[in-house]
């Protein structure tokens, strides 16, 4: 039994003494292997640092060592790398002056009174226009009663108006006083679409108010002013807006930037050329060059004559047609004939006063363009921006000038925009006053509803009776009322 005991107490042991060996085994391994590495390492290092040491010294210190073997420093270990600039920064470049402006307003030289001029010229149609157009179409959303094709079709006149305000004014202007092209190439295709459009509006309005106006004199009975709903107004909106966008397309192609140096200043200077691209394909191509060719005189056939002999030539049969009328209906309609004369008298000179302001500011750059193309005479450059620059100026002009006549003219327009102007000074008053205010109001609109002449005019312009009126405000679907009341 002891012997069986000392037996196991050698196995034991045996196999304890056998696991360190094997361990004492993979230690030895890997000192090794580490002290090997670091004798390649610093022995390279030495051998840069120091030239002429004893290698076989060496080795011994490191094998007598190699537990501790000797820090190197970090520096030593590796050649150091020599850090180079990005070439981004040190790469010379030739500045071409592309990102410079010409400067007219500072310092103040002689040309810095006509910069000046222009400037405030700018600013005054510009805040003038954009006041006139928006209140135009705000006063045509917030009425029920302009709820009518008549109205609606003006209220789009405005908005194309409102358009070439806000984006080409300040393009025209920009290219102007620094001769650089906001957007590039861009504006110059966006700049004459959108002006073109807008003539095609304004063109395609005349001719919409003049059919409208012959159709309701004309019609048996006297076809009186309704709400109309939606859809049949965005109906007729739509071929005035698609005629204009269609005809105006080929100016989109038609244009190209260029650009040159100045040699007074040895600035950039950007210029809009009509020359279409040839990567155009051919049939297009030549589609677009014909049109170039004849773009003048078809603006002064399309967007001037058209309107203004369609206009007149429709007064003038509206006035006949009127005018044989009136005889036959005179017994009948005495009472109500001096009111709806007068209302008559009121629309027609809302046509013509559009018809004339359009004319007026349309004719001098048609007539200077035939006069020198009939002529044959060869102007400059500077000659040619300076008419382009005054016949633009005609354009923002007119757009900004036709919603304040409308606003002048139009009592129906006039009256809802002072109705609107009071009920915005009603709403900045004190609660008390407005309430008392808002009260006074409403009985002065039910007694003056009371009265049988309140009654009819307000039959006259819904074509209902005044409680048939509220009753079909009231209960209008949300597709057919488009704006809220004042």
């Amino acid at each position: 039994m002891l012997s069986l005991l000392c037996v196991l107490v050698l196995f034991i042991s045996s196999a304890q003494l056998d696991k360190r060996s094997v361990e004492n085994i993979k230690m030895s391994l890997i000192e090794s292997s580490s002290s090997s590495l670091l004798e390649s390492s610093s022995s390279s290092s030495l051998e840069a640092a120091h030239h002429g040491h004893d290698e076989g010294a060496h080795h011994h210190q490191l094998h007598h060592h190699h537990h501790h073997a000797p820090r190197v420093p970090r520096a030593s270990r590796s050649k150091p790398r020599e850090r180079h600039p990005d070439p981004f920064f040190t790469t010379p470049r030739t500045f071409n002056g592309s990102l410079r402006v010409h400067n007219p307003l500072f310092p103040v030289t002689e040309e810095s009174y006509s910069a000046y001029a222009v400037m405030l010229l700018a600013l005054i149609v510009f805040s003038v226009g954009i006041v006139g157009n928006l209140a135009l179409m705000c006063i045509v959303w917030h009425s029920y009663h302009l709820k009518s094709t008549w109205h609606c079709a003006l209220a789009s006149l405005a908005l194309w108006d409102f358009t070439v305000l806000f984006f080409c004014l300040p393009v025209v202007i920009f290219n102007e006083l620094t001769k650089r092209r906001l957007m590039g190439d861009l504006s110059c295709r966006i700049v004459p679409y959108v002006e073109v459009t807008s003539l095609g509006v304004a063109t395609f309005t005349l001719c919409a108010l003049s059919i409208d106006r012959f159709h309701a004199v004309t019609s048996v009975p006297a076809r009186l002013p309704r709400v109309e709903s939606c859809q049949s107004i965005l109906a007729k909106l739509s071929v005035i807006w698609v005629g204009s966008l269609v005809l105006a397309a080929p100016e989109l192609l038609m244009w190209r930037l260029e650009q040159r140096v100045s040699p007074q200043t040895g600035l950039p200077v950007d210029s809009c050329s009509q020359e279409p691209s040839v990567e155009l394909p051919e049939t297009l191509y030549s589609l677009v060059l014909t049109y170039s060719e004849a773009r003048m005189w078809w603006r002064f056939g399309c967007f001037f004559c058209l309107p203004l002999l369609f206009t007149g030539a429709c007064q003038l049969l509206t006035r006949h047609v009127a005018d044989e009328k009136r005889p036959s209906s005179a017994a009948s309609s005495a009472s109500s004939s001096p009111k709806k004369q007068q209302r008559e008298r009121q629309l027609t000179r809302t046509v013509v006063a559009l018809a004339s302001i359009y004319a007026v500011c349309s004719l001098p750059e048609n007539a200077w363009n035939i006069v020198l193309a009939s002529a044959g005479v060869e102007v400059g450059v500077a000659t040619r921006a300076l008419l382009a620059l005054i016949g633009q100026f005609l354009l923002f002009v007119r757009t900004a000038a036709t919603p304040i006549l409308l606003l002048c003219v139009s009592r129906s327009l006039g009256q809802a925009f002072m109705d609107c102007c009071c009920c915005c000074c009603d709403e900045c008053l004190p609660p008390d006053s407005s309430s008392a205010s808002s009260s006074t109001n409403a009985t002065a609109i039910s007694s003056s509803l009371s009265s049988p002449v309140q009654e009819e005019k307000l039959k006259i312009v819904s074509g209902t009776s005044p409680a048939e009126f509220f009753d079909k405000v009231k209960d209008a679907p949300v597709e057919l009322i488009i704006g809220t009341p004042c």
